[in-house]
């Protein structure tokens, strides 16, 4: 009996990085389509792998956007979402420039509280935060409005050692009370580690969303912000980032855990709008 080899199917998918350690643009592949398993696990490796990957030219309808990113995990419903009408899925949170103000106002610096420039990752403010994000360009300036992700791996690796020290095993709070109390949600200040060990890789991150007043526990103020200041100075290294310049059809899809990204706010007035869908860790992924 003769056996007949059955011939792989050869996926067209191109992932070209654009960082050494951080950023990779994927082609070859079209995201209003379903994704076979190999391919879907080809761009996983890959967010894993660059921490952030970047799709041109993909015209999605909100639908096809919900239905990508469901491929690779449960989604989770951010508090914010859901207030732009009943036609528009719960998953898809509306990323707009008028509602920065109201953030803003939320999160008006109090009395004797440190300034940071707004360096964060998505939901840190949850127990379980969630582990992926997608992200579509809807409108768009026609300059300005970037991205800058931070490999938060490679910023922990640039301290120096004596700070690394310092930092191992001490917690730094995430206080989004204000913002999400807007929304009629009312969570608790939580903390999590400083230096943060991927779920997946074990890689050290350093790991604080500087939009939620951050104060590392344990320590007193001056010594906090001291260790803060290490913290964001590796964050501003342009050899631990990526630029992303949005265009019409662009999609971003990173790694919540391995990250903090930037949002460049250099296009005025403009109505800018972004949508995105969160994705949640698949085997913890309740609301905590």
């Amino acid at each position: 009996m003769t056996t007949v080899a059955e011939t792989p199917v050869q996926s067209s998918l191109a992932v070209q990085a654009l960082q050494p350690t951080i950023g990779a643009e994927i082609s070859g592949v079209d995201l209003r389509e379903p994704l076979t398993p190999e391919v879907r696990d080809q761009i996983r490796a890959a967010v894993l792998k660059h921490k952030v990957v970047f799709f041109r030219d993909q015209e999605l309808t909100q639908a096809q956007h919900e239905a990508f990113a469901r491929q690779f995990g449960p989604l989770y419903t951010h508090p914010g979402a859901g207030t732009a009408g009943p036609d528009i899925s719960p998953a898809i949170h509306r990323i707009a420039s008028e509602d920065l103000k109201k953030y803003e106002k939320a999160h008006t610096p109090q009395a004797g509280d440190d300034v940071w420039e707004p360096y964060h990752t998505d939901t840190s403010w949850r127990l379980v935060p969630t582990w992926g994000a997608v992200l579509r360009a809807v409108h768009l300036p026609e300059v300005g409005g970037d991205t800058i992700w931070v490999d938060a791996g490679l910023a922990y690796q640039g301290l120096p050692d004596d700070v690394k020290a310092r930092l191992e095993g001490h917690h730094v709070t995430h206080d989004y009370r204000a913002a999400l109390h807007q929304s009629g949600h009312d969570y608790p200040v939580v903390a999590h580690p400083v230096v943060r060990p991927h779920r997946e890789t074990g890689e050290k991150i350093l790991w604080v969303n500087f939009t939620q007043r951050p104060t590392i526990l344990g320590l007193d103020r001056a010594e906090s912000r001291e260790l803060l200041t290490a913290v964001i100075d590796q964050y501003r290294r342009p050899a631990n980032q990526v630029r992303f310049s949005w265009r019409p059809g662009s999609v971003a899809f990173w790694d919540n855990r391995a990250t903090v990204h930037y949002a460049v706010r250099n296009y005025g007035t403009f109505p800018r709008l972004l949508e995105r869908i969160l994705i949640a860790e698949e085997t913890l992924h309740a609301d905590l």
